[in-house]
């Protein structure tokens, strides 16, 4: 039986990783471009305040730091994952009365006991501490692939509004040139006290159109301290600053690196093994329990009415051995019901990658239509810059009056306004296709070596 209960495994499901060979809407690239950098992906951007704040945050940020922690709690578990197979030791007391109450003991002894695991119980316990450990590793790399994106999404937030404050104040500058011209037109009777009116109105709606990009502005930096772990926002980040300019982006990675940088997909593999322990351990429930104990005891009579001052020793050796016999067919439901739960984890890998899949997919079309989106502002707002200037010039030839410069030059504003949100917009889409595909720095030294804590699921 020890021969045959030693030779029982419950294999691991083999996981589909049902990924496309190319991506839809993958933008062609030159051969000799080097793939994108996933570890690195933000300086793209070349903004030396995204990279300060990614940094920053990678150290204080409080939930990468609770992740962490609990991986340490479930490597610290893993360690001893083999213990409930191993020989143990134990000392005990008691103080036994006899049934008539004519002698009382005190007992001082050793227990050793070693149950075998056999029939698959130890490879289970295995799994399930390993299933543990993995989630808790996935865990962790999802918050640092999160804070990442969302540290440079609200970068992105804070640069946009800056500028798109920049734009406003222009245009509340010609608004209020505007105004200017026609309250002097009213006086000398060349315009009617209504054309004043709508130039106040103007100017004053220009005016309370700052407050959008301020509010951006101070929401961005506390959301930025927050990530960072700081009480306040750092008053340098208020400072304004160039709106972040994507470099080449260079090619997408291939559809394989999805398995090994998404934390979504590890999470669902880390499920699997778990749910595949937890089936090794419900078959192995089905067959008996076999092991070894070993025990010495010593015992003095303490009698209250009898003192004979003896001491005796005792000690036992021999197999142990627990077969089960009847019990309503629990231990045979739990098995089927742990079969099933394994079918659901791998199904919820599938559902994993696919999700992973459209993520991927749906975020690269975004970006696509995102970089038309702002090719296209790009030449509208160029377009009016040249149109402002003629107007300029029309003006000092005497051929228009200011009010024609102050339109073209508040429309030129509008334009890049709108280029504003278009590059916002691409950047936004370029940081969820990193996140989807998940991109973030390697785990340092400390965290990493648990990847290779189980090699079966390699």
């Amino acid at each position: 039986m020890t021969l045959l209960g030693g030779c029982i495994n419950t294999p691991l499901p083999k996981l589909d990783h049902a990924l496309p060979a190319h991506w839809r809407h993958a933008t062609a690239t030159p051969a000799k471009r080097p793939p994108a950098d996933l570890h690195d992906w933000w300086k793209t951007f070349h903004d030396p305040l995204i990279n300060h704040l990614v940094d920053q945050a990678l150290t204080g940020n409080l939930d990468v730091a609770m992740a962490r922690e609990r991986l340490l709690a479930a490597r610290a578990l893993y360690q001893t994952r083999h213990a409930p197979v191993l020989p143990s030791l134990r000392v005990r007391t008691d103080d036994p009365v006899d049934p008539d109450a004519s002698s009382s003991y005190f007992v001082i002894g050793f227990d050793a006991t070693w149950e075998l695991g056999l029939f698959g119980r130890a490879q289970g316990i295995s799994r399930v501490a390993a299933g543990h450990l993995f989630a808790a590793r996935a865990t962790l790399r999802d918050a640092r692939v999160s804070l990442v994106a969302e540290v440079v999404r609200e970068a992105i937030a804070l640069r946009s509004a800056q500028a798109s404050e920049r734009c406003l104040q222009q245009i509340l500058r010609a608004r209020q040139r505007q105004a200017a011209l026609v309250r002097r037109r009213v006086q000398l009777t060349l315009a009617d006290r209504s054309d004043q009116a709508r130039a106040d109105a103007a100017a004053d709606t220009a005016r309370a159109a700052l407050a959008q990009p301020r509010m951006e502005i101070q929401h961005a930096a506390q959301r930025l301290a927050l990530l960072l772990g700081k009480n306040e926002p750092d008053p340098a980040w208020l400072h304004p600053g160039a709106q972040p300019r994507l470099g080449p982006t260079g090619p997408v990675a291939a559809p394989a690196s999805l398995l090994r940088t998404r934390p979504g997909i590890a999470q669902a593999e880390a499920n699997v093994v778990e749910a595949a322990g937890e089936l090794g351990i419900a078959h192995a429930d089905l067959y008996p329990h076999i092991g070894f104990g070993a025990s010495m005891l010593w015992s003095t009579n303490i009698a209250t009415y009898k003192h004979d001052g003896g001491t005796n020793a005792i000690g036992t050796l021999g197999p142990i051995i627990d077969i089960p016999l009847f019990d309503w067919g629990m231990r045979i439901s739990h098995d089927h019901a742990q079969s099933h739960r394994l079918r659901a984890a791998v199904m919820a890998y599938r559902k994993a990658v696919l999700a992973g899949v459209a993520d991927v997919e749906n975020a690269l079309g975004d970006l696509q239509q995102q970089r038309q989106r702002e090719r296209a502002d790009a030449r509208a707002a160029d377009a009016w810059r040249r149109a402002s200037g003629s107007q300029r010039v029309r003006r000092r030839l005497g051929l228009s009056s200011d009010l024609d410069t102050i339109d073209a030059r508040v429309a030129y504003e509008r334009a890049r306004l709108e280029l504003v949100a278009a590059r916002q917009d691409r950047d936004l889409a370029y940081v969820a296709l990193y996140k989807a595909l998940g991109g973030a720095p390697p785990l340092p030294a400390r965290d990493d070596h648990a990847a290779t804590a189980h090699p079966e699921t390699h």
